[in-house]
């Protein structure tokens, strides 16, 4: 994978020394696209020919910042300007936005290349990227698993080696899920550290933009990119953005860590279960110390978050109608038929099923039953984690049950496919920073460890996923394609 492997430091000063160009990184992406995407099918679009350009501009010129110059895939449903933004879904097949999203303009300052958009789960709606429109993305360790969702793509790329870093969105585990499939370290972070404006809405009070890269270091660096308030989103915190870096320190001497022990019962693999166990020792020999704790409330979370996901999907994709954009029926009469054909045949099965759910539960006689008490089952879910953080430092278990399943394993099952993201939607839930870092290897396929924060504590969360990481070397194993 050649220039790939170094970090974004290393990265910054072979420019710097003008050892390398910008455009050799360029290169060295299309390259690795050409020779394996094929295969990983991770992108949808490339931008290869402004890529290019703006490579060749910035050949000679001294990088102004770390980011500079290097490439970055941008997840598809972040709209970028002039650059089709599809959200995986045929309804939005042939959309090409006339702005970008603050997070690509705050890449753009940091002088980041983007390369492409990467495929995903059909409006962020998925745990395994099978629910795309146009094509698959595979696992990169095994060909014939899934890499998860719905930020599959995002994570695959990377560990392909296509790109050293990436974008993806997290409504309920979408970028943390993924990271832990590919072996990779992906974050979420707290809910209104990153600007949404932008991203296309799944469920606005869940959803949240993430980086994902090959090393806590370089996640680190990108968070600090597109971090900040921003005045075209309304749920974007005033709150300060430190120098993340600066907390990878390697020292975790005293660190409290609360494991709950719903996080290693009933579901969860044995090999998933051991593996957090041996992370925990890790931790604990660099001065950490750890206790069991319960959420207790957590069962309740996968139930609590797919009626609130779903209602506001239900909501937020109301505006895709065939009148003002993307795909339109020619299959329609009438006003009445142009609505229901252009959503019948634009969205597929998953999208369909959630809007479906969200009406169901919005609707008269209904909200109060399960919307409205879904919102209170919230609160108390928060609630615990609000009552842990009170007396820990971080949370710690499994991101996911198992390692990646096969591709087509749990199509034919919605509800086992949504149970694989029941140790990832608590935290989306309560709105709070978590991490998946590379923690070990089941069968050949990455296992991930879940580092979760309290509220904009994203530096004690990078402090103590460095630290584990540089005490192992799972982040370093590559998967040969």
């Amino acid at each position: 994978m050649g220039l790939f492997e170094q970090s974004a430091t290393d990265l910054h000063e072979l420019l710097h020394k003008k050892e390398i160009r910008v455009s050799d990184l360029v290169d060295e992406s299309y390259k690795r696209i050409s020779e394996v995407d094929s295969k990983v099918q991770a992108f949808l679009t490339l931008d290869e020919e402004r890529a290019r350009a703006s490579a060749k501009n910035l050949d000679g010129q001294a990088p102004q910042g770390l980011l500079a110059g290097l490439p970055i895939g941008i997840k598809d449903n972040i709209v970028t300007r002039d650059l089709r933004t599809t959200c995986a879904s045929k309804i939005l097949g042939s959309f090409d936005p006339i702005y970008n999203a603050t997070v690509v303009e705050k890449l753009e300052k940091a002088g980041t290349i983007t390369i492409g958009k990467l495929n995903m789960d059909e409006f962020a709606m998925g745990s395994s990227n099978e629910n795309s429109a146009f094509q698959k993305t595979r696992n990169p360790w095994n060909l014939e698993t899934v890499p998860g969702g719905s930020s599959g793509g995002s994570a695959a790329a990377v560990a392909a080696g296509e790109v050293p870093f990436s974008l993806g969105s997290d409504t309920g585990g979408s970028i943390r899920q993924p990271a832990a499939f590919c072996g990779v370290v992906g974050l979420k972070p707290t809910y209104g550290r990153v600007s949404r404006f932008g991203l296309v809405a799944f469920a606005s009070s869940l959803d949240q933009i993430g980086p994902i890269t090959r090393t806590v270091e370089d996640n680190a660096y990108l968070l600090k990119a597109i971090s900040g308030l921003d005045p075209m989103d309304s749920t974007s915190a005033p709150v300060d953005v430190p120098d993340f870096s600066a907390a990878l320190t390697g020292d975790i001497k005293g660190l409290k860590i609360a494991v709950p022990k719903e996080y290693l019962g009933e579901g969860v693999s044995e090999a998933s279960r051991q593996s957090v166990l041996d992370a925990l020792k890790v931790l604990e020999g660099m001065g950490a110390v750890w206790e069991e704790v319960s959420l207790p409330h957590s069962k309740y979370a996968l139930a609590t978050y797919y009626l609130l996901s779903s209602s506001e999907a239900s909501a937020n994709l109301a505006r895709f109608d065939g009148v003002r954009y993307g795909y339109r029926s020619s299959n329609a009469d009438n006003l009445l038929d142009l609505y229901k054909n252009t959503r019948a045949e634009g969205f597929g099965d998953e999208v369909k099923r959630r809007i479906m759910l969200g009406t169901f539960a919005l609707s008269s006689g209904y909200y109060d039953a399960y919307y409205k008490k879904a919102q209170k089952v919230r609160t108390l879910i928060k609630k615990d984690f609000d009552d842990v953080f009170s007396k820990y430092d971080v949370i710690i278990g499994p991101t996911t049950p198992t390692p990646a399943f096969k591709v087509g394993e749990k199509t034919d099952d919605p509800l086992t496919m949504y149970a694989n993201d029941i140790l990832t939607i608590p935290v989306n839930l309560a709105g709070v920073p978590a991490i998946s870092v590379p923690c070990g290897f089941s069968g050949g396929l990455p296992l991930g460890l879940q580092i979760i924060g309290k509220h904009f504590d994203e530096a004690t969360v990078y402090r103590t996923a460095h630290a584990f990481e540089q005490a192992t070397d799972f982040h370093k194993q590559r998967p040969v394609l």
